[in-house]
C-alpha cells in the first residue's frame, strides 16, 4: 500500500543560504523526519492566500499536521495582545486557520503541533493563555515534563501511559472550542492534548513537540488514521459526471 501523503504547514520568511537573503518556505527538519519515522511521506505546505487554497490543498491529502511556531494574533480570539505576546504572523493564522478548517470539512486527519493545537481551539471558537512560565528550558532550549492521558480518549489509544515531553511553549489552551475535550494534562493542569471525538477521522492537537523527541505514537496514529481514509477512498466508486463520464478522483502519490 503506498504511503499516506501527509501535509505540513510552513514558515515563509526571510533566509539567508550561500550568497542568497530572499524569502523562503522553513519548517524544522525534524517534522518531516518524525512523518517518514511513523510511516508517511511529507509534504511542505507554504502560506497561499488564493482563493479556495486551503480547500483544494486538503483534497489532496490524506492527513494534514499544522506545526509550532509563532503565538497566534490574540485578536484572532477576541483578546488584546499581552505584553509577552509575540509579534503576529497574519499570513501564516490565516493560511492555518484555513487548512484546519477544511479539513474539519473534509474528514481529513489533522494533528496540530504546539502553535497547532493553540490553533484548532481558536479555529472552533476557543482561547488562550497567553503566557506561563516553566514549560521551556530556557531560551531556545526544549523543556520537558510529564503528559498524563485522560482515559477513553484518542490520544490515550496512541499514548496509554504519562509520558515524559519535549515542551517549548509559553501560551496554552484557556477556554476550550466547540466540540473539544481535554485528553491529557500536564502536572499544573495545563491542557496538553485536546481533540474532536466521536469522528470517522482524527482531529488530534498536542501542546509539546513530538518531532523534538523519540517517541512516534502520536504521528503514527496520524498516519493510521491517513491510511483508513486513503484505503476509503481508493475502494469508493469512481465518481462520474451528469452524462455518465467517469471523474477522477486523486490516488494517493506513492
Amino acid at each position: 500500500m503506498p504511503r499516506p501523503v501527509i501535509g505540513i504547514s510552513t514558515y515563509q520568511d526571510p533566509a539567508r543560504w550561500g550568497v542568497w537573503e530572499m524569502p523562503a518556505v522553513l519548517l524544522p527538519a525534524a517534522y518531516p523526519r518524525l512523518v517518514r519515522a511513523a510511516g508517511g511521506l511529507a509534504v511542505l505546505l507554504p502560506p497561499d492566500d488564493a482563493e479556495d487554497a486551503a480547500r483544494d490543498t486538503v483534497a489532496a491529502l490524506d492527513g494534514l499536521v499544522i506545526a509550532g511556531g509563532a503565538d497566534v494574533e490574540p485578536a484572532r480570539y477576541g483578546a488584546v495582545a499581552d505584553p509577552r505576546t509575540g509579534p503576529p504572523a497574519r499570513e501564516r493564522d490565516a493560511w492555518e486557520l484555513a487548512l484546519i478548517r477544511a479539513a474539519i470539512d473534509r474528514q481529513v486527519p489533522l494533528l496540530g503541533i504546539c502553535r497547532g493545537m493553540q490553533l484548532l481551539n481558536v479555529a472552533l471558537g476557543g482561547t488562550l493563555i497567553q503566557h506561563l512560565e516553566d514549560h521551556t528550558g530556557g531560551l531556545g532550549v526544549f523543556g520537558s515534563h510529564p503528559v498524563t492521558p485522560v482515559t477513553g480518549t484518542a490520544y490515550a489509544d496512541a499514548v496509554p501511559e504519562t509520558a515524559m515531553v519535549p515542551a517549548y511553549h509559553h501560551q496554552a489552551v484557556d477556554r476550550l472550542g466547540t466540540g473539544l475535550v481535554a485528553s491529557a494534562h500536564a502536572p499544573d493542569g495545563t491542557v496538553e492534548a485536546l481533540e474532536l471525538p466521536d469522528r470517522a477521522s482524527l482531529v488530534l492537537g498536542v501542546q509539546w513537540h513530538p518531532e523534538m523527541g523519540q517517541d512516534t505514537r502520536v504521528m503514527a496514529a496520524l498516519v493510521r488514521a491517513a491510511l483508513v481514509r486513503a484505503a476509503g477512498e481508493r475502494a469508493a466508486p469512481t465518481p462520474r459526471t451528469p452524462d455518465g463520464r467517469s471523474r477522477a478522483r486523486r490516488t494517493p502519490v506513492s
